[in-house]
């Protein structure tokens, strides 16, 4: 499933994120890479069969209703199924890498 970072990349506003997405989606994962930037991983089977247009159309309307400084930081938004997401052919392996195994922000 989705691995959990450290708890100093887990904010008010990440638990925030996690909440409101998980009223639609199964495995969502967020953390504060720095001060500036937000990153989010949803792994769904909704997600199954669909083009990165169809899946933002699904996760979207839930990130509008964040707050604007909440939407603005994330800067990241991943959309897996559990198969992508266990994949290392993936074109998509190296972003979804990050998650488990977070790099330091430089700033």
């Amino acid at each position: 499933m989705i691995a959990k970072g450290n708890g100093k990349q887990r904010t008010d506003e990440t638990r925030a994120i996690e909440q409101l997405l998980r009223r639609r989606f199964v495995g969502v994962e967020a953390y504060r890479y720095n001060s500036a930037s937000i990153r989010v991983r949803v792994i769904d089977e909704q997600f199954r069969g669909k083009s990165e247009v169809e899946r933002e159309q699904l996760v979207l309307p839930l990130i509008h209703e964040l707050p604007e400084e909440t939407r603005d930081d994330i800067t990241m938004l991943l959309m897996l199924t559990d198969g992508e997401n266990a994949d290392s052919v993936s074109s998509m392996n190296l972003v979804n890498l990050e998650f488990d195994h977070r790099s330091r922000s430089m700033l």
